[in-house]
């Protein structure tokens, strides 16, 4: 691989494994695990609070917080970069995998930063995503999990637009990790 940093973007649907695989991902590589949900929920449950509501989906709070939430995750990213240490940034990035010049924004700051950048999308069939949401029992699923048609109605699961390494979200976090790696050393000789 380079001597320059790795900052893998790891997207897919909630519930695909983002989390985990990238938990097992930064191990094998050595890279800080950045999720924005850890970083950003608590001032976002401040704010939806103030707004009277618990819904993370909640157009209000989602126009409101977005485009800061991940200013924070982009500004912790690059200082990482700056300093030598591979990252994997855990969001949806859904306006960046659909959208080339949205994406092209996205590389070329993690790239400024010195980071070598690489798109992981976690596919993952409608079926097993539900699933997974039930199974993962979690608050800010109810109305997924409520009604999972209309969910899936309104999620994108689409394969980005930009290129990206694919991994299947069905097979084990350890297949993943070991199919992502082969992939950053293809693309990194």
């Amino acid at each position: 691989m380079s001597d320059n940093p790795l900052a893998i973007v790891m997207t897919g649907a909630p519930a695909s494994g983002k989390s985990t695989t990238a938990v097992a991902l930064g191990r094998e590589i050595g890279a800080a695990v950045l999720d924005q949900d850890s970083m950003t929920n608590p001032l976002v449950d401040v704010i939806m609070k103030s707004m009277g509501t618990s819904d993370y989906a909640d157009p209000r709070v989602a126009t409101l917080t977005r485009d800061a939430r991940y200013e924070c995750l982009l500004q912790v990213a690059s200082d990482c970069l700056r300093g030598g240490v591979s990252v994997i940034l855990i969001a949806p990035f859904t306006a960046e995998r659909a959208d080339a010049e949205a994406w092209e924004r996205l590389e070329s700051r993690l790239g400024d930063a010195g980071g070598q950048v690489h798109l992981v999308w976690i596919r993952l069939e409608p079926g097993l995503l539900i699933e997974r949401l039930v199974a993962r029992g979690a608050t800010r699923d109810a109305d997924k999990v409520a009604d999972p048609d209309g969910y899936l109605a309104s999620v994108d699961l689409n394969p980005p637009s930009v290129r990206h390494i694919e991994v299947d979200g069905a097979d084990n976090p350890q297949d993943q990790v070991t199919s992502i790696a082969a992939a950053l050393t293809r693309s990194t000789r």
